[in-house]
């Protein structure tokens, strides 16, 4: 995998097809580094992973060296979290959200 911080590593749009099928759920954070609210859902994002560890794989795609992958889901604004269930994309929760949002939507996939 690419950069990594403790347990959600970037992912590139090559690597993203075998995760999903390696996974069973996948919780995809799109984000860039000058996104001012992108920074706000960071720690939510490690705290799902932690919490998720070994049943849900939480991964972050860098908006400005993946544009085709943001485009194929029809995304407009960052941040966005897109969570799959058995490859197929089942949530979709764009903006600022509090935790309680991804972890239920995450709890209810598992």
């Amino acid at each position: 995998m690419s950069t990594n911080t403790d347990l959600v590593s970037y992912i590139q749009e090559s690597e993203f097809e075998t995760l999903l099928s390696e996974e069973k759920v996948v919780v995809v954070d799109f984000t860039a580094t000058w996104c001012g609210p992108c920074r706000l859902i960071a720690p939510l994002m490690e705290q799902l992973a932690q919490e998720y560890k070994g049943r849900a794989k939480v991964v972050k795609v860098d908006v400005d060296n993946n544009k085709p992958m943001f485009k194929k889901f029809g995304l407009r604004s960052i941040p966005a979290v897109l969570i799959f269930k058995d490859a197929e994309l089942a949530e979709t929760i764009v903006g600022v959200s509090p935790y309680e949002q991804f972890s239920t939507a995450v709890s209810q996939l598992l």
